[in-house]
């Protein structure tokens, strides 16, 4: 299975200005081939690319999270959001405000009708 962060890159689904230019003035059209050449670039450690590459890390329960990483929804937290902690894609919208400040992230599971584990959703702000 592809994770969202491969998925993303492969797709070129994430900020990427093709007119800047390089160190050497020349235009730096291409884009990178790889995760670790995207992040060698300057201007992608200062800007992020907008998408879910910002996000380095998910963090641990009770772990205090930081810039670029993930938190994930705990049953505690989404039975006070939603009254329930098996969430769906009904309760996208309710559970939207747990992200709540720039390069910074939030995942959880969403279920099925019958309440098996279907997806997960990532949401959350890089960037601008």
């Amino acid at each position: 299975m592809t994770s969202p962060w491969q998925r993303v890159f492969e797709q070129h689904d994430y900020y990427w200005d093709p007119e800047r230019e390089d160190e050497v003035g020349e235009a730096a059209m291409a884009r990178p081939s790889t995760i670790g050449q995207l992040w060698e670039d300057e201007q992608v450690q200062e800007e992020g690319t907008h998408s879910i590459l910002d996000m380095h890390r998910i963090v641990r329960p009770g772990e205090h999270p930081g810039q670029g990483t993930v938190q994930s929804v705990q049953p505690a937290e989404a039975f006070r959001m939603t009254g329930t902690d098996r969430l769906t894609r009904a309760h996208v919208q309710v559970m939207e405000p747990l992200a709540d400040r720039r390069w910074f992230g939030r995942c959880a599971v969403l279920h099925d009708a019958q309440g098996r584990p279907e997806e997960i959703w990532f949401w959350g702000f890089s960037g601008d």
